[in-house]
């Protein structure tokens, strides 16, 4: 795996788990690279309508170095949600592809004709809460913008955990997913940098 395990952690920083929706992330991010003129690549990190990342990053690093609450260097588990039409070897693709990344890759079979499936918002706020009553984690990082995700950060919040909410903020962010969250990060600059470094490097 990219990244390896996430141990030895430091105790005196917060353990916390990554959530990724995937489908909201890379439309969202598609948006912004056609604004910006990004040549998003497809490859390791980018498959048109399925998946995106950020080059040069691995997907359990902390990118988040000041947040209020210090977060260990690298997470317990990193989610990755989306969703892709085709067959179980298309699918299994897809999760080869996230899990190399450093991600436990939750992909869902959708149909052609749309750009999302119900299985991903459902399996992650199924992920989201469960870790939060089993105590897996101090900090919740969710990569979303989507405000069906209010409910679920609230309870979170109730059973004592601190969520943090990043996402890219000119092309969609909930304004109620953002006052619900704890602390929220623009992932704008960050991306596009790291975008346009890969594109010199290529």
């Amino acid at each position: 795996m990219a990244d390896g395990l996430p141990w030895p952690s430091d105790p005196h920083l917060r353990r916390w788990m990554l959530f990724v929706d995937g489908e909201n992330l890379t439309i969202r991010a598609q948006e912004l690279g056609r604004s910006k003129a990004l040549n998003l690549k497809a490859g390791q990190h980018y498959e048109k309508d399925v998946f995106v990342w950020f080059p040069g990053v691995a997907g359990r690093t902390n990118l988040f170095p000041e947040p209020p609450l210090k977060l260990q260097a690298t997470a317990i588990r990193a989610y990755y949600y989306t969703s892709v039409s085709g067959d179980e070897n298309r699918i299994a693709s897809v999760r080869e592809a996230l899990w190399s990344l450093g991600f436990q890759p939750e992909v869902f079979k959708r149909d052609p004709q749309t750009k999302r499936s119900k299985g991903v918002d459902i399996a992650l706020a199924k992920d989201f809460l469960c870790n939060a009553f089993f105590n897996n984690y101090d900090v919740a990082v969710l990569i979303a913008g989507d405000g069906d995700y209010v409910p679920m950060v609230n309870e979170v919040k109730r059973m004592g955990k601190v969520v943090y909410v990043a996402f890219l903020y000119d092309t969609g962010l909930s304004p109620g997913l953002r006052l619900a969250s704890d602390e929220c990060f623009r992932l704008d600059e960050f991306f596009c940098k790291q975008w346009q470094q890969a594109g010199q490097e290529q």
